[in-house]
């Protein structure tokens, strides 16, 4: 089964659907109302689950090139202490392939290479998204209608076509948390490949690049709207006690390179993922928080399945009845996992209450700790054509 598709919003999670969907077949136009495809993220870790993902999509060779394997780190205390060590050698032979850490940046690059530049509508708006038939959509973009057979809807956690479809959906809600990270402008002296550090309220951690740069979080309890004239200074004031190397991250990186965003998610989870002919993926129909590191590689996922579901049919509606099937129950699993692992890590305050999990968490054997991160990681992406 092939036919017209036109996919909203020109992120991962867009570009892999565009990616999946011409791969068996389907004429795909990706309008992004962006005037330039690219990424303006910081960095992100991609596990097993999303490098299967992108396998499947083809990418996936390239994508690990870019990358850096983490094989070192774990969670600490502000004062430098192990609570668990992460072994990325122990993944590898599980799944296949240790988590790897690649600016976001590049992997947005990556994909966008993977499509004709023809495939991609830049600077547009979507003004509506309407069926008017059984089988055809309209998409207006100013004075352009676009029509197709279908909509991937995947314009991110504010997503216009899920309030379109949903309109008595609540929508995202804030979190409670807000989130600043960067790339430091030059390379860091890091004994690890990838840490997180949990304190009262507050998380610290790095993600390091195959140049040596590294990106790195700090996730703080704060009111939506937060924010600071010097974020890099103010970062310093909280963290001033915190061990190395998170002095020195924040050191290395300009002020005017740190975004600023609050966690906001999905909460109230949505009925179905796709109305009609009209589909949501990625932070669309699932925005999770980002406890995981999972909310692309669930987007990946929602890919590689939508093609899949398109290229065996019979036909759309039934195609999208499976998509919706396969992926609603896993990716709104994972994002209560995620909203839990905030509960019991960075958002955890209390002193009794910290203190209590940390000494379980030193407590746990590895072996159960890489079973609970086999969970969500170990996934096995369908046969794309």
């Amino acid at each position: 089964m092939d036919g017209r598709a036109v996919v909203v919003g020109g992120g991962i999670g867009g570009l892999a659907a565009a990616i999946g969907l011409r791969r068996v077949g389907w004429e795909v136009t990706v309008v992004e109302r962006a005037s330039t495809l690219a990424d303006a993220g910081a960095g992100i870790s991609l596990a097993a689950n999303g490098l299967r993902a992108l396998d499947a999509l083809g990418v996936g060779g390239a994508v690990r090139q870019a990358s850096r394997g983490q094989y070192t780190g774990g969670t600490r205390t502000p004062d430098g202490r192990w609570l668990t060590r992460m072994d990325g050698a122990v993944l590898e032979r599980a799944v296949g392939t240790p988590i790897v850490g690649i600016p976001r940046a590049t992997l947005h690059r990556l994909l966008r290479e993977a499509l004709p530049a023809e495939a991609l509508l830049t600077g547009s708006h979507v003004g509506s998204v309407r069926q008017t038939g059984p089988r055809t959509v309209h998409v207006t973009c100013g004075d352009t209608v676009l029509d197709a057979d279908l909509v991937v809807a995947a314009d991110g956690i504010g997503s216009k076509v899920r309030g379109l479809l949903f309109p008595a959906h609540p929508g995202p809600v804030h979190s409670g948390s807000t989130v600043l990270r960067a790339i430091t402008e030059r390379a860091v002296d890091l004994r690890t490949d990838f840490e997180l550090t949990w304190g009262h309220g507050a998380e610290f951690g790095h993600i390091a690049f195959h140049d040596g740069r590294a990106e790195w979080h700090a996730v703080l309890d704060l009111p939506a709207g937060t924010r600071f004239a010097d974020p890099v200074a103010e970062l310093r004031r909280r963290f001033r006690t915190w061990h190395e190397p998170i002095p020195a991250l924040l050191d290395a990186t300009r002020p005017t390179a740190v975004l600023h965003h609050d966690v906001d998610e999905l909460r109230t989870p949505l009925p179905s993922y796709a109305v009609g002919r009209i589909a949501l993926l990625g932070d669309a129909a699932h925005a999770m928080t980002p406890h995981l590191g999972q909310g692309a590689c669930q987007a990946l996922e929602d890919a590689v399945t939508l093609a899949a579901a398109l290229a065996s049919g019979p036909t759309v509606d039934a195609a999208l009845v499976r998509y919706d099937a396969e992926r609603r129950p896993r990716s709104q699993a994972v994002a209560r996992a995620a909203r839990q692992a905030g509960r019991m890590g960075q958002r955890l305050s209390h002193p009794l209450a910290v203190a209590v999990r940390n000494t379980m968490m030193r407590l746990t054997p590895s072996s159960a700790a890489t079973r609970m991160i086999l969970r969500h990681h170990d996934w096995t992406p369908p046969h794309l054509r």
